[in-house]
């Protein structure tokens, strides 16, 4: 599993915190990650959580992440702008049960932490205890067991509800302002991870047409 994490410009101070409690936990599972900055509350390109959810979109969209860990202050813009898109299930976690519970009931892609809420000493312990329940198991698998027939049922009928009321991507990014979706795209990395990363051939353009 290739794992992306995304900070907005609030947050940005703390990503390399999160990053190590986020390596700590899945490198020993096997699992790669790959850090989309915001790196530093300085860097270059700022991102704001509506542009954290087009990231994670193009990134979760195209195969280039299988799964993206974001969030904000609160950790509900980023959610919210993350739902906004095709192809993204994100959940507002804010401890080990919320991952837990978020990945065996809603079998999600993507969760928002709200990195200021609460975070202060111990603050890297909990997001090791949340990435650790996240990934312990299988995802999608229910919980409490005896409810995963109803559970895996009800995501189906979601991700039908999704494909039906959520238009293409490719036409969504043409359509949003250009200079919004450009600085989503703008972190030091992007273009290195992403373009080596990319599965799906018409948003590796898509993309490539609007950096230009």
């Amino acid at each position: 599993m290739r794992i992306a994490l995304i900070n907005e410009n609030s947050q940005a101070a703390k990503n390399a915190v999160i990053e190590n409690a986020l390596k700590t936990v899945v490198e020993p599972m096997g699992f790669e990650v790959k850090n989309y900055g915001m790196y530093t509350a300085e860097d270059a390109c700022q991102l704001t959580y509506v542009q954290v959810g087009i990231l994670a979109a193009v990134l979760l969209n195209s195969g280039a992440a299988d799964y993206v860990i974001t969030g904000c202050g609160t950790g509900e813009g980023a959610m919210l702008a993350c739902n906004s898109f095709p192809g993204v299930i994100c959940g507002h976690v804010e401890d080990a049960l919320d991952a837990y519970t978020f990945a065996q009931i809603n079998d999600g892609n993507a969760i928002a932490i709200p990195f200021a809420k609460g975070f202060g000493w111990g603050g890297d312990l909990n997001l090791q205890y949340i990435f650790e329940k996240l990934f312990c198991e299988e995802s999608g698998q229910g919980y409490p067991r005896e409810r995963a027939v109803p559970e895996k049922r009800n995501k189906k009928i979601l991700d039908e509800v999704k494909a039906v009321t959520y238009r293409d991507l490719n036409q969504i990014l043409k359509e949003l302002d250009r200079d919004l979706v450009k600085g989503a795209f703008g972190g030091a990395h992007f273009a290195e991870y992403f373009f080596a990363d990319c599965k799906d051939g018409k948003l590796a353009e898509t993309v490539r047409e609007i950096l230009s």
